[in-house]
């Protein structure tokens, strides 16, 4: 990429065209230090301290750009859970991220859903210092008969008055109109948190009202901040992956996504209808994404020219810019990744907040007799889940309902860490020996309450089609097929304890990576039994799990509202610090709930963390052979299945 230009081809007429650089960043997670905390060590491919240098030279290339950011920045790491249980706010504190963003002189952001994790106060307070406009066009205090008469949480949308230059050097006035969505299901989600104090519309609703009147205001551009994904073409009332229809929205210019922690434009999502990921455009507008944790950042060049009062975008050029690639393409960068780059005010404020929240994961709390790692949960053997899985049911069975004592219980975990989008950095990895704060936020890195449901045998055995969707299928005498479905989200693999059961990956998936029931009638699981005997599909039973599950994310059968029968304010990381402070030792039981059925002369792929090396004797029934490293750094492994 070396050192970045403007790409526009030659516009007709040069007079009145004014060339606008437009910078995202999306779910930076409290990533503000290029440090992975669960692993206490430092990772350079991530943080906002690091990427403000990309957005300082993005600035120097282009005399007129705005930068935004698309949500998800409050929670997701040590630094977060710090500011919001330990340290606290009071009024009229500055929150770290704020601080960052105020020097780096953010022109707008939004709200995404992980903004209510820590409470609607605890949101209102870290705003409180933001220097620049926070938008949100759909989630509201309470609804009025159209959204355009609904009280808001904050102002649905700005209009950013700026100064630009064109090409031949005049100043123009451009009136630049932002509005932010987010999807409706944080009130799924946060219900706890949020009900009967904020409600959330449909996104294309909110945005095709909103849009009109920005219009009527003065809005020469308007820039969508869409902290959503890219899903479905069509619109469906509460979808949570609107960007499609988002895009096609009349009077929308430009769309800045998020949510799912992706990249666009790229090749994964070159056979989408009404998507060029060449010329990184959704529906007709140009559009991107830029990942997650300050990975990325989003660049779009656009050549808008002045008709008849009227500004259009004539040309654009969208890109990512990878932080992973920064110290290659910029030379003068220093050589020392580790560290931030330059901007030192954001780095000033990023060390202060880094050095205390390391003072507060390094406490010892415990200490474990073995190795706790997630590097196999896909094969079920992992001591991470495990470890969940008994201190949530540990902490139900003590407090939960005497009518329902005499219920069966079981856990239902699903991994924190497992790869995917997070790399192959991604994963649990604890050594035997001493336990640390540190060690309970890499076992568990979301900020969800404990709560359980009551479920029957049959809605059991559906949670466990629906998890069974994360494989691919694998066809006999096939070799080096890929297990794994890469469209399948990790933090949506449950595993439930105390059942035992068998997985057929030579049948279909009866339900979609999304958990859109797509055959009926397929079924992959089988000989599911409850204490040594098939399981009752008519019993009922008690599962543990989060109050994220419980409220229906992730479309689980049966998880709904209406089926949770225990809850509670504690935070599931809480509990298991609770658990192992209670043990002298602490002793996890890693045997695996389930087995993948052989399949005659099938071997598949297994990526993994190189760390997994150490620990390929827990996975000798699958006859492990190392294949080396793939190119983003995962550690193959085939496996036999015949």
């Amino acid at each position: 990429m070396g050192q970045e230009k403007l790409h526009f081809m030659p516009v007709a007429d040069v007079r009145q065209t004014v060339d606008l650089r437009i910078l995202e960043t999306t779910d930076l997670h409290v990533h503000l230090h290029p440090y992975d905390y669960y692993a206490d060590c430092p990772n350079p491919d991530f943080g906002l301290s690091r990427l403000a240098e990309l957005v300082d030279r993005a600035r120097a290339e282009s005399g007129n750009t705005l930068l935004f950011d698309n949500g998800d920045f409050l929670q997701g790491t040590p630094v977060g859970d710090f500011f919001a249980y330990d340290m606290g706010l009071r009024e009229g504190d500055l929150h770290p991220v704020m601080a960052a963003m105020n020097a780096m002189r953010y022109d707008a952001i939004t709200i995404g859903n992980h903004e209510f994790n820590y409470g609607l106060a605890f949101l209102e307070k870290s705003l409180a210092r933001a220097e620049f406009p926070v938008v949100s066009a759909n989630i509201v205090k309470s609804m009025g008969r159209a959204p355009r008469e609904d009280r808001m949480l904050v102002k649905p949308y700005s209009l950013l008055r700026r100064h630009v230059r064109d090409r031949i050097g005049l100043m123009h006035e451009l009136t630049v109109g932002v509005l932010g969505v987010a999807p409706p299901q944080i009130m799924t989600w946060e219900r706890q948190q949020l009900q009967g104090r904020l409600n959330v519309r449909d996104m294309v609703e909110s945005v095709g009202a909103w849009v009109l009147e920005m219009r009527e205001a003065g809005a020469d551009l308007i820039v969508l901040l869409a902290h959503t994904g890219i899903g479905p073409l069509r619109h469906a009332e509460g979808m949570e992956n609107a960007v499609i229809p988002l895009a096609r929205i009349d009077g929308v210019d430009v769309v800045l996504s998020g949510h799912t922690h992706q990249v666009f434009p790229s090749r994964a999502f070159a056979d989408i209808p009404s998507v060029d990921v060449d010329r990184g455009m959704i529906a007709g507008k140009p559009a991107v994404m830029s990942g997650f944790f300050g990975s990325h950042l989003g660049v779009i060049d656009m050549a808008l020219q002045r008709d008849g009062g009227v500004w259009r975008v004539v040309n654009h050029h969208v890109e990512t810019r990878a932080l992973r690639d920064a110290s290659m393409n910029f030379p003068q960068v220093a050589a020392d990744r580790n560290q931030p780059m330059r901007s030192p005010k954001v780095r000033k404020i990023v060390e202060r907040a880094h050095d205390a929240v390391l003072a507060s994961i390094r406490q010892p709390i415990g200490r474990s007799e073995t190795p706790i790692n997630s590097f196999f949960v896909y094969l079920g053997y992992s001591a991470a889940t495990a470890l969940v899985a008994q201190a949530q049911q540990a902490f139900v069975t003590a407090r939960i309902d005497p009518a329902l004592a005499d219920l069966p219980m079981l856990s239902a975990v699903s991994p924190s860490k497992a790869g995917g989008l997070g790399g192959a950095r991604n994963y649990t990895n604890i050594a035997a020996g001493q336990l640390t704060l540190r060690s309970m936020a890499d076992l568990y890195v979301y900020p969800n309450k404990v709560a359980a449901s009551r479920l029957t045998g049959a809605q059991l055995a559906l949670w466990l089609e629906r998890s069974a969707s994360a494989f691919n299928r694998i066809h006999p005498d096939l070799q080096d097929q890929p297990l794994m479905n890469t469209a399948f989200p990790g933090y949506n693999f449950e595993i439930i304890y105390g059942l035992t059961y068998d997985m057929d990956l030579s049948q279909p998936a009866r339900f979609g990576p999304d958990g859109t029931e797509r055959d009926p009638t397929a079924s992959r699981i089988c000989n599911i039994r409850f204490n040594g005997a098939p399981l009752d599909m008519a019993a009922e039973f008690v599962l543990c799990t989060n109050s994220f599950r419980a409220q229906g994310a992730g479309g689980f059968p049966g998880a709904t509202p209406e089926a949770i029968c225990f809850e509670h304010p504690a935070i599931v990381r809480d509990v298991l610090r609770e658990h192992v402070e209670r043990r002298d030792m602490l002793q996890v039981d890693a045997t695996t709930p389930f087995r993948l059925l052989p399949i005659d002369g099938a071997t598949v792929i297994l990526r993994t963390a190189p760390a997994a090396l150490d620990h390929l004797r827990l996975i000798s029934d699958y006859a492990p052979e190392v294949m080396g490293a793939d190119k983003t750094g995962f550690l193959r492994l085939r496996l036999s299945l015949g």
